[in-house]
């Protein structure tokens, strides 16, 4: 039987990552980089319970609490734990990320107004950075790269090379569909190229279980689908929600929450009108198609 609780998975002596199935909207994965005296997170939760767990999880494999937290990108499922960490941590992020955290602020409350979110303190990094930062969890080398726009315009890749380890936040979405609509499709690209040239064998999807290298090739498929689906439905005067309606989605009908094909499908359209990539969108618009997508109902918040 698959796994339904969060578990911890030791990648190498010194880190492990965090999953918690099966991945769908708001279960996300983290880890952690310990020596036993020294200890860096990557990601927290989406809520305040799910960050504690992470807590005890880590603190079952005799690792430290962390005296540094890394954030791959704004997103609450990965940033809304922040403050069950601090302020014993020291929260780092790309310099974009940081201003996102602060102009997002609850935004998970006002998506998922349902949901049981706890004791949220909106915690942003405080220290940043803007192309790339190296950072040691004991001796371990631990290397923040910027890709550019891609999932967010403030996304962090970890790579861990003397393990051969990479933390690839929300780049990788592995079983499920990839989502743009707040970064650049051009970019998410080019963000799978800097991702071979890594050449990490063991990979850290944001959701979704460990995998390899192979994740990007599928990612790069489905992302230039989506491009071709654009070009040919803009030409024909379809709006993204038209194009989607009517798309055959073939090998990717499979991935989880298929209705963000409309979501990345308006970001697709923003960059064939030549917008710069990475700028707003219209959210409300976005998470409404989404809806018209998932059946007339709001894509739901697992956490």
């Amino acid at each position: 039987m698959p796994a339904t609780d969060p578990y911890a998975v030791r990648l190498a002596p010194s880190v492990h990552a965090y999953v918690q199935p099966g991945g769908g909207w708001c279960l996300n994965n983290a880890g952690f980089v310990s020596d036993g005296e020294s200890t860096l997170l990557v990601d927290t939760a989406a809520t305040e319970e799910r960050a504690r767990l992470l807590r005890e999880a880590l603190l079952a494999t005799g690792a430290p609490l962390p005296r540094t937290l890394v954030n791959t990108h704004h997103h609450g499922d990965h940033t809304y734990g922040n403050g069950v960490f601090t302020p014993e941590a020291v929260v780092v992020g790309h310099e974009s990320c940081r201003q996102e955290v602060i102009a997002a602020g609850h935004q998970l409350h006002l998506i998922w107004p349902e949901t049981d979110f706890g004791d949220i303190r909106i915690t942003p990094p405080g220290t940043t950075y803007s192309e790339r930062l190296t950072l040691r969890a004991g001796g371990t080398e631990v290397r923040l790269i910027h890709p550019g726009a891609a999932h967010t315009v403030g996304d962090t890749i970890v790579h861990l090379p003397e393990h051969g380890v990479v933390f690839t936040g929300d780049l990788i979405f592995q079983g499920g569909t990839p989502f743009i609509p707040m970064g650049s499709l051009s970019g998410s690209l080019r963000a799978l190229g800097l991702l071979r040239s890594l050449d990490a064998g063991t990979v850290v999807p944001g959701h979704g279980p460990v995998t390899d290298p192979s994740a990007y090739d599928a990612t790069e498929r489905y992302l230039l689908y989506v491009a071709e689906l654009a070009e040919a439905a803009r030409a024909k005067g379809l709006t993204p929600l038209e194009a989607a309606q009517g798309a055959d989605l073939g090998e990717f009908a499979a991935l989880r929450e298929s209705e963000r094909l409309v979501a990345n499908l308006h970001r697709a359209y923003a960059e064939l009108d030549g917008l710069p990539e990475g700028s707003p969108l219209d959210i409300a618009a976005v998470f409404g198609d989404l809806t018209v997508m998932n059946g007339g109902v709001p894509v739901a918040c697992h956490a």
